[in-house]
């Protein structure tokens, strides 16, 4: 019955995947497919035998490889011919017409040219079995443990009578609002950045370890085939069509627009070429041109192939969108982490329609490799067609008196020593005070989690900041009525609400305490394991690395980060100060009696209530809350979307539950 029902909740979940991640419209809610996701874990962790090949538990990525097993394709992955001119897709009609001997209007099938990186997907009997980069045409490697994280490509497909064999060719690829997010999240933790989405793409699949390819948001679009049995097509758009019967993503519409088009004659298409050429902008991901394919698969039979590109397709690109500029400073601008991101001023030049005259030059890495110097003329375009990026430096045009540009070794806001860590790309100013980061860590200090100032938002810290009426924590014990009500648009009844929350902060625990001050790598939950190991502010102000390094689940990076902290004389007096002014931080002892007491729990994915709504119901009944998977772990809370920590959880047998498992322990 066990095995029946998880054939059953695979094609479930993998139809409802197929919805949300591909057709963008989920048929349930998350806390419904939280029920059957954490229905098939609780089978596969009990059950023996099983086929998990199609599992949609297995798209969180296995063991680390070694290195790429290299595999020859059953047919070579072409390269296309490219021109830069829609004029050359007269030439190229002309051409097709001629080989074939005909007068007669050829029907093509038109589609946007991705910026991605090429793959090739193996299926056999309808089953996913290997995933190959193009490489060199003849022979790619294979990522399949990779690509089998992406929750857009069926791992099973859904067809009554599936294919012996049924090759797929597509891209893999990032859109421009996750590539940005991924960037942030780069910079924040002091790792490399990515020059553009196609960067991002491939480095994400040629990781070794797939658990970081899960971790990225990458998706595929299929648009050619490889090899195939069993199936046969007439035409270009009816392979497309296949694909979709088939739940393999395609890219017919997007952003409400009719993406792939049919086209008869060479007009036609060039009408295509500047239709597409004038949506770009809108769409979510990057592309750099179209595909022109004659339609008739017999045709492209009899048209074949010169050299190592079909006769029967090319590809027509985009102009890029590129500009010549002079840098006339770099700046160093100081973000919410410390971190100093030179900015190239520039002399205001259009690149796209679009007026340019700054541009991130990421850090002192990516400034050497491309010798950006101050009076430099250089090139810049629109990387993702968003981001302004320096392409190159035009050396015939630097000044004699150039220089090569250093990153000061000094905050150019607050004149602290910088710090750049050897596994960090970054250079990082470590004062929390810098009046650069102050503004997002005094609106991280004000956010309920942490002291609750709830009349206090971002808004209004940026005009107290900017009126000099708060530069630090402890500022905010020291506004006034008065103060407030000297600020433009602020009533009476309005400040003396901001004081009264002011005031109602006063008395928070430990560790909202700590967590509050914003130290790095110290989140909620870290927050929480320190106050419960040194009991008050002072054992905790004064606990040596070593110290630290006790304190279940903090480990040496988190330990440093915080012996840095409470190390600074300045940071410890700014908390003896908040003290004088009255705050008394508490430590409420935790409830060690309820359902829950004596069991640790830790939670992964999306669950039906705010993460931090189910920790302190957990918490409040005895539990309490890890930050990692190991074997001192009870359970594993598992909502939507899970990450790597379900296998991980299996691997050492610690028991997995829904969220409604939890509900009925209480």
């Amino acid at each position: 019955m066990s095995k029946k029902r998880h054939e059953e909740l695979k094609k479930i979940i993998s139809h409802h995947d197929y919805h949300y991640h591909v057709k963008d419209s989920p048929q349930i809610s998350d806390y419904e497919y939280d029920q059957l996701f954490s229905e098939l874990l609780k089978i596969e962790a009990s059950e023996k035998n099983l086929d998990l090949s199609d599992s949609p538990s297995q798209r969180v990525g296995g063991a680390p490889l070694g290195a790429f097993e290299k595999a020859s394709h059953r047919l070579p992955m072409l390269s296309l011919s490219n021109s830069y001119s829609p004029e050359d897709i007269f030439d190229f009609d002309e051409r097709v017409k001629k080989f074939l001997k005909t007068d007669k209007e050829i029907e093509y099938l038109c589609e946007p040219k991705f910026d991605g990186l090429s793959m090739e997907l193996i299926y056999e009997n309808g089953q996913f079995v290997r995933a190959l980069t193009r490489g060199d045409g003849t022979v790619g490697e294979d990522v399949s443990q990779g690509i089998r994280t992406i929750k857009s490509i069926p791992l099973k497909l859904p067809l009554k009578t599936p294919p012996p064999l049924l090759e797929v060719r597509g891209e893999v690829l990032m859109f421009k609002q996750d590539f940005a997010k991924l960037n942030e999240t780069q910079q924040e933790n002091g790792l490399q950045t990515f020059a553009n989405p196609r960067n991002a793409a491939a480095g994400s699949v040629r990781q070794l370890d797939p658990r970081i390819t899960a971790s990225r948001p990458l998706r595929f679009f299929a648009y050619a085939l490889g090899a195939m049995e069993g199936v046969e097509f007439k035409t270009q758009a009816d392979i497309g069509n296949y694909f979709s019967e088939a739940n393999i993503p395609t890219v017919q519409t997007k952003e409400d627009l009719e993406l792939v088009k049919k086209a008869t004659g060479p007009q036609a298409v060039v009408d295509y070429y500047h239709f597409i050429e004038k949506v770009r902008p809108k769409l979510p991901f990057d592309i750099d041109g179209v595909v022109i394919k004659v339609n008739s698969l017999r045709l492209q039979d009899d048209l074949g192939l010169v050299a190592r590109s079909p006769r029967w397709a090319t590809a027509a690109k985009f102009k890029p969108e590129q500009a010549q500029t002079v840098i006339e400073d770099i700046a160093v601008q100081v973000g919410r982490t410390g971190a100093l991101t030179p900015v190239a001023i520039m002399t205001p030049v259009k690149v796209g329609g679009v007026t340019v005259t700054n541009s991130t030059l990421h850090n002192q890495d990516e400034i050497n490799r491309k010798d950006v110097r101050i009076g430099d003329t250089v090139i810049i375009q629109r990387a993702g067609d968003v981001i302004p990026e320096v392409v190159s430096v035009i050396l015939d045009k630097r000044p004699k008196s150039s220089k090569p540009f250093l990153i000061p070794d000094h905050c150019p806001a607050c004149g602290s020593k910088v710090v750049k860590a050897e596994e960090e790309v970054v250079t990082r100013c470590v004062n929390p005070l810098c009046i650069a980061v102050v503004k997002e860590s005094l609106k991280h200090f004000v956010a309920r989690r942490a002291m609750n100032i709830d009349k206090v938002g971002d808004r209004l810290i940026e005009t107290l900041v900017d009126n000099k009426l708060l530069a630090k924590f402890s500022d905010f014990y020291r506004l006034t009525k008065e103060d407030i009500l000297s600020l433009e648009r602020q009533g009476d009844k309005s400040a003396e609400n901001i004081i009264n929350s002011v005031e109602n902060s006063k008395t928070p625990t430990l560790a909202r305490f700590i967590f509050a001050l914003g130290i790095r790598f110290v989140g909620e939950q870290t927050a929480k394991h320190l106050a419960d190991h040194f009991v008050n502010i002072e054992n905790f102000l004064k606990a040596s690395e070593e110290e630290l390094l006790q304190v279940p689940e903090i480990g040496p990076k988190v330990a440093k980060a915080i012996a840095t902290w409470t190390g600074n004389k300045v940071l410890v007096k700014e908390v003896h100060d908040m003290i004088k002014l009255g705050v008394n931080i508490t430590n409420p002892v935790r409830s060690t009696e309820g359902a829950l007491s004596g069991m640790s729990f830790l939670i992964t994915g999306t669950l039906p209530v705010k993460r931090d709504d189910a920790k302190d119901v957990i918490e409040q009944n005895g539990g309490k809350i890890l930050s990692s998977v190991s074997s001192k772990l009870s359970y594993l809370v598992v909502g939507d979307d899970p990450g790597s920590k379900v296998e991980k959880a299996q691997s050492l047998g610690v028991k997995i539950i829904s969220w409604d498992d939890l509900q009925k322990m209480l």
